[in-house]
């Protein structure tokens, strides 16, 4: 298991590219929060990479993750990754989030999508986005609406960090590859 390896199986089954940098920003978060807590900051970036890949094919529950699960399982990644993949699905009842990267792939899938629509509505992108201003965004229902906002706030309680300071932090580990993730300031000529 190794991340070129990951990444050419997100290639392989995601065409979209904003797809792909959403599971490019989870990666970022998880290898951040890999760091924080002192883990395997490979496995925990590769669960991140590979947790929406077979989403694009699959999106219907459930066989998004599941047939992600058995893709991986035939390519033999090791099985706390699948269950970790497999457990940021509410609906498989069977997988209940158990190991902190279970948890932090949960506490960052929605919250990296949120930011990335915070970032793009701004002139200066992620530059100086502040949890103050995500959480005003959180409240305008129609903003992004296809984020679930009760999996934001279940997710840092469940990672036990409150959610400011999970935000700020989700942000600061997207900060710093920015320009990967497209979340630069947007230019004005």
């Amino acid at each position: 298991m190794n991340r070129e390896e990951a990444f050419a199986l997100v290639c392989e089954y995601t065409q979209s590219e904003s797809l792909r940098r959403h599971m490019l920003s989870v990666e970022t978060a998880m290898r951040a929060y890999a760091r924080k807590f002192n883990e395997d900051e490979e496995r925990w970036g590769i669960v991140g990479l590979l947790h929406d890949f077979d989403y694009e094919r699959w999106p219907d529950p459930p066989d998004h993750p599941l047939k992600g699960a058995d893709i991986l399982q035939e390519r033999g990644y090791p099985e706390d990754v699948i269950y970790a993949i497999k457990s940021h699905a509410d609906y498989l009842e069977d997988c209940p989030r158990l190991s902190s990267m279970d948890k932090a792939l949960y506490a960052c899938d929605e919250l990296a999508g949120f930011i990335h629509a915070c970032a793009a509505v701004r002139p200066a992108g992620i530059q100086d986005l502040k949890a103050k201003s995500v959480r005003k965004k959180l409240k305008q229902k129609s903003f992004a609406a296809a984020v679930n906002r009760e999996d934001i706030a279940a997710g840092a309680e469940d990672l036990g960090i409150e959610l400011n300071e999970h935000i700020d932090f989700v942000i600061a580990a997207l900060t710093e590859n920015a320009a990967l993730l497209g979340l630069e300031p947007t230019s004005t000529t």
